[in-house]
């Protein structure tokens, strides 16, 4: 079992930043998967960025590439999300997600490749 708790949100001016943190329990953080998604108010979920077990690669939704990027601390069990140059539709809920998983290759962007969800935070981003 794996708990998420996500940290970091909060309301920042457009082309500002913000560094969201996820940190996990559980002793096999560096056999996990690590995925964050967002919800924007009447919308899907959507995925945002992802990063394997070993750092060794990282994916991002088109809309956040090159403005986001995702980092993860083994020693720590955190997963990182820095966002910088925030636009207003960049305002959701986001939440971390985790899955055993070390090998490349796998649906990173699907909701249902993760088994372990935070229970988000809130980015809100004021024009």
């Amino acid at each position: 079992q794996v708990q998420l708790v996500e940290s970091g949100g909060g309301l920042v001016q457009a082309g500002g930043s913000l560094r969201l943190s996820c940190a996990a329990s559980g002793r096999t953080f560096s056999s996990y998967t690590m995925g964050w998604f967002r919800q924007a108010p009447e919308k899907e979920r959507e995925f945002v960025s992802a990063i394997t077990w070993n750092g060794g690669r990282t994916y991002y939704a088109d809309s956040v590439k090159g403005r986001f990027t995702i980092s993860s601390d083994n020693g720590k069990n955190t997963v990182y999300l820095q966002m910088n140059t925030l636009k207003p539709e960049d305002t959701a809920v986001y939440y971390c997600a985790a899955t055993p998983a070390t090998y490349y290759g796998g649906d990173y962007s699907r909701q249902g490749f993760y088994s372990y969800w935070g229970q988000g935070t809130q980015v809100t981003v004021s024009s």
